[in-house]
């Protein structure tokens, strides 16, 4: 088999793939160390949590410096009930306790993302997921998602390992829902099942899902009530539309144009053509029996759609990379510019630059060109990553990665 350029590149490194692993989480831990990040999501998840119990979790607010200074909970009810747990340690030991979660959970999504990739047969390799893990713990929206203490890389893993596992629809589909039911966004997972035709494993994500919000209900009716009823549509909770670290297309538009773009027709004109792009990269990965191809497509259509996607959201740009470097399209020139394109973006940190720039900026004045071109990148890097998924490559190649759903939860897995 022909080896593409980044496996090419990469072959001398896999000998020493263990030192590069412990060298990169070393260095991680001692960053962690020496900034002593202030984990503001998971300080909100650990304080608000136990007024779940009493009908406040909603009015708990955390106070904090910079450009948002206070933030609230915004999960479902059922969240806080997962979280209740955490919120009995002590903060430093839910702090390490966390990072090691997020860890496990960044070993996961790599290691899933192979078996997707390979059809279940043995994934990418040890080494390979070695050298991807280390590298991936310098990503920004890696990095920002372990400083923040935030939720997606275990959401991330929940999701992937449900639908690569092979225990059955049951299993693959409360995965998803339980997912959702912590945190909305992982519902768009719901669509790969409905994509690859696993009826049986959507209808469970539905049931999990429904059971998770009675649950929840059950125990917290005020709070139940007041987030379906209300919040849940609040978007003002969550944060500003036009900051940088909103990577969505509304949030680049609107940056571009210096107002919020909303629903207006160039707000649809926008969404109809992304969703076009991920229409036809998701009818291609079908087709052609690429499980990652359609789980990548999914989720990055998902972020490029929805109002507010912020940086740290962006965790599946993993899979788009191991995709890239080692998916049926690895040899086209498009997935070696948009492998490049991520890796940059990713590694040379320009969202936080970016955000920086934003918070210096007096009230009320324009956005700089940086601000308004480079705010895009990680939404002109998803788009370009859907060309690619869509461009594919020949069935030929397709078959000679065993790409064609013969594992449980593949492709044409249908009824499953």
């Amino acid at each position: 088999m022909k080896l593409s350029a980044f496996s090419r590149a990469v072959r001398p490194l896999l000998r020493h793939a263990g030192w590069w692993l412990a060298g990169s989480v070393a260095a991680h831990g001692l960053t962690v160390i020496a900034t002593g990040p202030e984990m503001v999501d998971l300080r909100v998840y650990y304080a608000a949590s136990p007024g779940v119990l009493s009908g406040q979790l909603y009015d708990y607010v955390l106070h904090f410096g910079g450009p948002l200074t206070t933030l609230h909970f915004t999960y479902p009810p059922f969240a806080a009930l997962v979280f209740l747990p955490l919120s009995a340690l002590p903060w430093a030991l839910a702090a390490c306790l966390w990072q090691v979660m997020s860890a496990a959970a960044l070993v996961v999504i790599v290691g899933c993302s192979g078996r997707l990739l390979l059809g279940g047969k043995g994934g990418l390799g040890r080494e390979r997921v070695m050298l991807w893990v280390g590298a991936c713990l310098w990503m920004e929206p890696v990095r920002h998602t372990f400083d923040l203490g935030q939720v997606n890389l275990v959401l991330g893993a929940l999701v992937m390992w449900g639908i690569t596992a092979s225990l059955g629809a049951a299993a693959r589909g409360t995965a998803v829902g339980v997912a959702a039911g912590v945190k909305l966004t992982p519902a768009i997972g719901g669509l790969y099942l409905l994509a690859t035709r696993q009826w049986r494993a959507t209808a469970w994500s539905l049931v999990a899902f429904s059971g998770t919000v009675a649950l929840a209900w059950l125990i917290a009716p005020e709070d139940s009530a007041r987030y379906w009823h209300t919040l849940v549509g609040d978007a003002d909770r969550i944060g500003r539309v036009t900051s940088v670290r909103n990577q969505s297309v509304r949030g680049a538009l609107s940056r571009s144009l210096g107002h919020d773009v909303g629903y207006d027709l160039i707000g649809w004109t926008a969404a109809a053509v992304v969703a076009f792009a991920a229409g036809y990269a998701l009818w291609a990965a079908v087709r052609r029996g690429d499980r990652l191809g359609v789980l990548i497509t999914v989720q990055l259509a998902g972020l490029l759609l929805s109002p507010i996607s912020w940086s740290h959201h962006w965790i599946w740009c993993v899979p788009a990379m191991i995709w890239l470097a080692h998916g049926p399209a690895r040899q086209r020139l498009l997935s070696r510019i948009t492998l490049a394109a991520w890796t940059l973006a990713t590694v040379s940190r320009v969202v936080p630059h970016l955000t920086r720039i934003q918070e210096n900026l007096a009230s009320g004045a324009g956005y700089p060109v940086q601000l308004a071109l480079f705010g895009w990148v990680y939404a002109l890097c998803s788009v370009l990553t859907l060309i690619a998924v869509g461009a594919g490559a020949s069935s030929a190649a397709v078959r000679d990665r065993g790409l064609r759903g013969r594992s449980p939860g593949g492709v044409g897995a249908g009824r499953g």
